[in-house]
């Protein structure tokens, strides 16, 4: 099968300008299966969910939504106890990150203030505080304790990655050096890790989640904001893009290459060993994004085998609901499976055009973002075999009320031997929700848990760590700021004087 993908001309009709971007425009609307259009797939919500009592297969949790309690933070005694309990797992130097954490976020005017002065915090300082919490570390065996510390805490495996970008022009990337780290990461990291934990853990193999690798498209080509912006519109750029997604396919080959060695040995597994992820960039750069996905997905997501390769799509980008819809018909068209990532959006905060690209409000964009995990966990579990279009699905969300509604899909009487409920994961940051990650954890029991482990250089990994930042304050800011002082303090005072 070629590694091209081929677009039709009965998908397009013409091109149109959006936002200042060329994107593809669907004229026949009625060939596109659309999530907001299918019949008992429209308009999910957590007040109309209606699932019967049934016992986890793992355990003997029963999920249901008459039952399940509380994942995102409430002013109930159950939320409280669950904010400091899950610091108890945390050593003193994470705990005091935390603390650290929870003063630049106590009101608004600090973060912004500590936003703006971030860029120019010395490297040294911002790894004493902070840079523990949200990456895994510089090495590959740092990354491997990493690994080590969210095993004690629950967490079955992890999606690390390299963080090295260039969405801003980095003249330091290195395509060679990310590639060939990358694939070391994959061959040193993730399998051995994956492997261990399915040996160890006790549980049944496919509950245990894959291992991830996130792949930065700007990390594979020196220039890669210039070459995703114009791939297709001068021959220079389509030449490096070219090579761009040649550098990817190396990373995407390793992975699949493992995967059917790995199911070889283990043969009554359906879900993946190991999955590359393509992470989504800034809306400028997109286009060329979604080409490189198109292309991965072609030649390593293969009919009739479990998914390899991952793309991200954006749920808070106006247009990500045709999006979902024009992927899964290219993927049919074109005889490939569809992996996919879906999150809210890491790049709200520093979007250009906001206006014109992004939903008109936070209610929009959470009800776009529940219809779209919906669709795709429904479209998964409709076959149990390796069959369907859809086959592999991260939630990566920080809102409780989005896994709440995930978990529940999953985990009811109907889906109760459909192992292909074990192809959709649960994903957060690393530093991140850790309470919601907790609670599905220790109170659901819920093994398909991951966190996303950012490594390597601090300098280069500073990005990313102002966008988390960022982030505390608003997606999940009823886990930060005086809360999140408050309990730190507390654990960190219950040791010093041993009442823990």
């Amino acid at each position: 099968m070629s590694s091209k993908v081929i677009l039709r001309p009965n998908y397009f009709a013409k091109s149109i300008k959006s936002n200042g971007i060329v994107a593809p425009y669907l004229m026949t609307r009625s060939l596109i299966r659309n999530f907001h259009d299918t019949p008992n797939k429209q308009n999910t919500t957590l007040g109309n969910l209606n699932f019967p009592p049934q016992n986890h297969s793992t355990n003997t949790t029963s999920v249901t939504t008459e039952t399940i309690k509380p994942l995102s933070h409430t002013k109930s005694k159950l939320a409280s106890n669950i904010q400091t309990e899950y610091l108890k797992d945390f050593n003193n130097s994470e705990i005091f990150s935390n603390f650290v954490i929870g003063l630049c976020t106590l009101n608004k005017p600090i973060l912004n203030f500590c936003i703006k002065v971030f860029p120019y915090v010395p490297i040294p300082i911002i790894k004493a505080l902070v840079y523990k919490i949200y990456c895994g570390g510089e090495t590959i065996e740092q990354v491997k304790q990493a690994g080590k510390r969210l095993s004690e805490r629950g967490i079955n495996n992890m999606m690390i990655s390299l963080t090295i970008e260039a969405c801003e022009g980095n003249d330091n990337v290195d395509p060679k050096y990310i590639v060939d780290e990358t694939v070391r990461s994959v061959k040193e990291i993730l399998v051995p890790h994956t492997l261990k934990i399915i040996k160890e853990s006790g549980k049944d193999i496919n509950s245990i989640p894959p291992g991830y690798v996130a792949l930065k498209p700007t990390g594979f080509a020196e220039d890669a904001a210039r070459v995703l912006k114009h791939f297709n519109k001068d021959n220079e750029s389509a030449k490096k893009f070219e090579e761009l997604v040649e550098k990817a396919a190396i990373v995407c080959q390793t992975i699949y290459d493992a995967n059917k060695q790995l199911s070889i040995e283990y043969p009554q597994r359906t879900a993946p060993f190991v999955v590359g992820v393509i992470d989504a960039e800034k809306h400028d750069l997109q286009e060329g994004v979604y080409e490189l996905q198109r292309r991965l997905y072609a030649k390593f997501n293969k009919l009739n085998e479990p998914i390899s390769v991952v793309g991200t799509l954006q749920m808070y980008l106006s247009q990500s609901a045709d999006l979902l819809s024009l992927e899964e018909s290219l993927a049919k068209e074109n005889n490939y499976r569809l992996g996919l990532k879906l999150v809210r959006g890491a790049y709200i905060h520093s979007e250009k055009n906001r206006p014109s690209i992004i939903h008109k409000s936070k209610e929009d964009t959470d009800a776009n973002y529940n219809q779209g995990i919906s669709y795709v966990i429904d479209s998964i579990l409709e076959n149990k075999s390796n069959e369907k279009t859809i086959g592999h699905l991260v939630v990566a969300s920080h809102n409780g009320e989005s896994m709440k509604l995930a978990t529940t899909k999953l985990y009811n009487s109907t889906n109760k031997d459909n192992k292909n409920k074990n192809n959709v994961v649960l994903g957060q940051l690393l530093g991140m929700a850790d309470s919601i990650t907790y609670n599905l954890i220790k109170n659901y029991k819920v093994d398909n848990v991951i966190k996303y482990v950012p490594w390597g250089p601090p300098l280069e990994t500073k990005e990313y760590l102002l966008r988390r930042l960022e982030e505390n304050g608003d997606a999940v800011k009823n886990d930060n700021g005086f809360p999140l002082v408050k309990a730190s303090i507390s654990v960190l005072f219950r040791r010093l004087f041993g009442l823990a």
